[in-house]
C-alpha cells in the first residue's frame, strides 16, 4: 500500500495536466475562463470528497495507509480551490480587493465559496508533522473544521447550479458529502469497524 503514495500523487495532477493540455490544443471551449474555473471547483469538491473518504476506508478495512493518504489528498483539494479562487480574483475581479469583497457580500454562492477557501487555508498551513507536534490536541480540534467546509463548499456548488436550475450532479455531491460526514458517528464509526475483512 505504501508503493502506492507515488503513483497517486502523479494521477491527482492528471486533472491540472488536462487543462494544460486541452490550453495548448486551443480546445477549452467558448469561454475558457468559466471552463477551467468550473473544472478546477469540481476537482476541489472531488478531493474533498476523497480526503473525507479515508477514514471510513480505514474503519471498513483496518489498512493505516489511507490515513497516510488523507494529507496528500488534503492538499491536492487545497491546491484546486487556490487554482479555482485565484482565476476568480485575477480574471474576474481583476485583483480588486473591493470588487472581490462586493462580490462575496452579494451572492451567496460566492460567499460561500469564499468561505470555504478560507476555512482551507488554515488546514493545510498545519497539515505538516511540526504542526501537529506544535498543536497537540488544539490540531485535532482545528482540523475538524474540514466538517465545516464539507457543508460549505456543497452550498457553494448548490447555490451556483440552482441559479440554473441544475441539482442534478450537485445533489450527487451532496448526497456522498452526507454519507461521509455520517460515518463519523460513533455507532456507524463502531458498525464499519466491526466489517473489516
Amino acid at each position: 500500500m505504501k508503493y502506492l503514495k507515488s503513483p497517486l500523487f502523479f494521477i491527482s495532477l492528471l486533472p491540472l495536466g488536462r487543462l494544460v493540455w486541452l490550453g495548448f490544443q486551443d480546445n477549452l471551449g467558448a469561454n475558457p475562463i468559466e471552463f477551467v474555473t468550473r473544472s478546477t471547483g469540481t476537482w476541489a469538491l472531488v478531493f474533498l470528497c476523497i480526503t473525507l473518504a479515508m477514514t471510513p476506508m480505514r474503519l471498513l478495512t483496518g489498512w493505516s495507509a489511507w490515513i497516510s493518504w488523507r494529507r496528500m489528498f488534503g492538499l491536492f483539494c487545497f491546491f484546486y480551490a487556490g487554482i479555482h479562487f485565484a482565476i476568480w480574483f485575477w480574471l474576474d475581479q481583476d485583483l480588486d480587493l473591493q470588487a472581490m469583497w462586493a462580490d462575496v457580500v452579494k451572492r451567496p454562492f460566492i460567499t460561500m465559496g469564499f468561505i470555504t477557501f478560507v476555512l482551507l487555508i488554515p488546514l493545510a498551513l498545519t497539515s505538516n508533522r511540526w504542526a501537529v507536534r506544535a498543536l497537540g490536541r488544539r490540531w485535532s480540534l482545528l482540523h475538524k473544521l474540514i466538517y465545516v467546509l464539507a457543508c460549505t463548499a456543497v452550498l457553494h456548488y448548490w447555490w451556483h447550479k440552482a441559479g440554473k436550475n441544475d441539482l442534478q450532479t450537485v445533489s450527487i455531491y451532496g448526497s456522498v458529502v452526507l454519507l461521509l460526514l455520517l460515518c463519523r458517528l460513533p455507532w456507524l464509526r463502531a458498525y464499519l469497524q466491526k466489517r473489516q475483512t
